[in-house]
């Protein structure tokens, strides 16, 4: 599992000082799994590992934070919410969305270190490039390139 290469600074975690800071929440099965997955398959920083029970792991990947804790049952502050790993791996209401520069180099390097491809890289219809992947707990991310959609966009 990796560890943080050095002692996580405030500036690490997604603490906004103004304003809104937004960051990606997953609920994983395994959650050491899940976190290598995000840092050591995707290149994400792992940048804190939980030091209290219940706490998540982060991962800062690009311009992000990803969340990485195990499910749970209603709390206080969610009643009747239970998080947990979708047992559908079909049906989704919710995904991760990345925008590449190179789709193709960030395919290729991503499924030499393992990750879950359910396409190469396929034109949507010239408007984009784009493919899908699984993370460990079947969710999935949406890896794109764009393409035609720049013609639409006034420079």
């Amino acid at each position: 599992m990796p560890t943080p290469s050095r002692q996580a600074q405030r500036s690490d975690l997604p603490l906004p000082e103004t304003g809104i800071l937004a960051t990606h929440f997953v609920v994983a099965g395994d959650v050491e799994a899940t976190t290598r997955f995000y840092s050591e398959v995707l290149g994400g920083e792992l940048v804190w590992r939980a030091v209290h029970p219940g706490a998540p792991n982060y991962v800062r990947f690009s311009n992000i934070w990803i969340g990485i804790n195990a499910g749970g049952g209603p709390t206080p502050d969610k009643p009747e919410i239970v998080l947990d790993v979708h047992s559908d791996p079909h049906r989704f209401d919710t995904f991760l969305n990345l925008r590449a520069a190179d789709i193709q180099a960030v395919y290729d390097e991503w499924l030499g270190k393992g990750a879950d491809f359910l396409t190469p890289p396929l034109d949507n219809q010239g408007y984009e490039l784009r493919c899908y992947l699984r993370d460990p707990d079947g969710r999935i991310i949406e890896v794109g390139q764009a393409t035609g959609f720049l013609d639409d966009l006034d420079d």
